[in-house]
């Protein structure tokens, strides 16, 4: 006879708990659609969040519908005035058997998103740490665009001041060049518009653009083409979350 034993079974064996990093949608999109069953299986056997915001994360909870009443469950809040102090004792409940989730405003934890910080410091606590699969608007957006997939860099935020904002999109373009590198980055959403601009105005004509944006969502959008190209079709993105890729060949 074969026993099968289910994976909540094996966690609540263990002396210690586990630090999960557990994935949200990117929008309004149904859980179902994104979001592996497996990954409520972990939450129901989780008590302690650790999240940007509690109001939001008690709202994906409960879209969850996990087997948990959420006036039982104990939230912290990771912002950029958390001290590494503080998070070191939220994780101390990690050391009686409690398991702890992580959860960022949308996509996956640790991504860019300040969770990164607490999962540094769980290594140097020799506590497990376990990531949970869903989506990640980075990854997908490589995977969507059509180039390289084997050497890409995601830089983060593009700087403000027009001044700087175009000096970084020429050395991302020239690095795309000598690294052979497709390089992602993002902006604040209602400057999306005038980031668009700037690239279109300031890399060169064969120089590839993927624009994706609302990655999961029903209004999806992404496209490559050359900025040559684009100017003759340039898209509304204002207030809309986006991803830019660009590589030059």
């Amino acid at each position: 006879m074969q026993i099968v034993f289910k994976m909540t079974d094996t966690l609540n064996n263990r002396d210690k708990g586990i630090l999960y990093l557990i994935p949200t949608t990117l929008g309004d999109n149904p859980i179902h659609e994104v979001i592996p069953t497996h990954v409520r299986d972990i939450m129901n056997v989780t008590s302690h969040y650790i999240v940007e915001n509690i109001r939001s994360a008690r709202r994906y909870i409960s879209k969850m519908k996990i087997e948990k009443r959420i006036d039982d469950l104990t939230f912290y809040t990771l912002n950029k005035h958390t001290k590494p102090e503080e998070l070191r004792t939220y994780l101390n409940v990690i050391d009686k058997g409690e398991n702890i989730g992580i959860i960022s405003e949308a996509g996956v934890p640790g991504v860019a998103d300040p969770g990164a910080d607490v999962v540094a410091i769980a290594h140097t606590m020799n506590i497990t740490v376990a990531p949970l699969v869903g989506p990640s608007s980075i990854l997908m957006s490589v995977m969507a665009s059509g180039m390289n997939g084997q050497n890409f860099a995601f830089v983060g935020y593009i700087p403000v001041k027009k001044g700087d904002r175009i000096k970084r999109l020429r050395q991302l373009e020239q690095l795309s060049v000598s690294h052979n590198q497709t390089q992602l980055f993002i902006e604040t959403p209602y400057r999306n518009q005038h980031l668009l601009t700037d690239i279109l105005e300031n890399c060169a004509g064969n120089t590839k653009l993927c624009i994706a944006s609302n990655i999961t969502q029903n209004s999806e959008f992404i496209k490559t083409k050359t900025v040559k190209e684009w100017k003759k079709d340039i898209p509304n993105i204002h207030k809309i979350p986006t991803i830019f890729l660009i590589k030059k060949d």
